[in-house]
């Protein structure tokens, strides 16, 4: 499976974001560009949430995607947030994943609210990387606000759990 973009445009107003823009996405891949040239833009456009001005794609099968922002439910714990899509992601499974992504356990039982940026940034992308209907893995700047060690960490999970999947990876 893949993801095929043909000749994708965006505008907003007289600014092209996206101009002619093809790709073919065969397993993880990274979109590296400066700020304010349409990686957000066309990760919004594969998930249906902004409509193309030209062109088309697709490949896009049941995605997971990781935001900008983190999107989690404030009242509920880590583990909590993970489970709450369902797809068979169990609570012992969120919570050793948790863990090896350098919770302590006491962290593990406090509302989202009083996590850290970082903390809540792996809820983030552990919530996508453990979708288990999710065929398609879109990901924006996935380790904004973790330390170095951390972020290998998490680059490690992240190649681990993402297998082959047709996954991009903005930053």
């Amino acid at each position: 499976m893949s993801i095929t973009i043909e000749h994708l445009g965006k505008r907003f107003g007289t600014k092209t974001v996206l101009a002619d823009f093809s790709w073919q996405v065969d397993g993880p891949n990274i979109l590296m560009g400066a700020s304010g040239i349409g990686k957000t833009t066309l990760l919004r456009i594969l998930l249906g949430l902004e409509t193309a001005d030209s062109g088309s794609f697709s490949g896009v099968v049941r995605p997971a995607a990781v935001f900008q922002e983190d999107r989690l439910c404030p009242q509920l714990n880590a583990v909590d947030n993970l489970v709450l899509t369902g797809h068979g992601l169990c609570a012992e499974v969120a919570e050793k994943e948790l863990l090896a992504l350098g919770f302590a356990p006491a962290e593990l039982k406090l509302p989202a609210a009083r996590l850290s940026g970082g903390q809540k940034r792996r809820v983030a992308l552990l919530r996508a990387l453990l979708c288990r209907d999710a065929e398609t893995l879109l990901m924006d700047e996935p380790f904004t606000g973790m330390d170095a060690e951390l972020v290998q960490r998490a680059v490690q999970t992240t190649v681990r759990l993402v297998g082959q999947r047709p996954t991009i990876f903005a930053r």
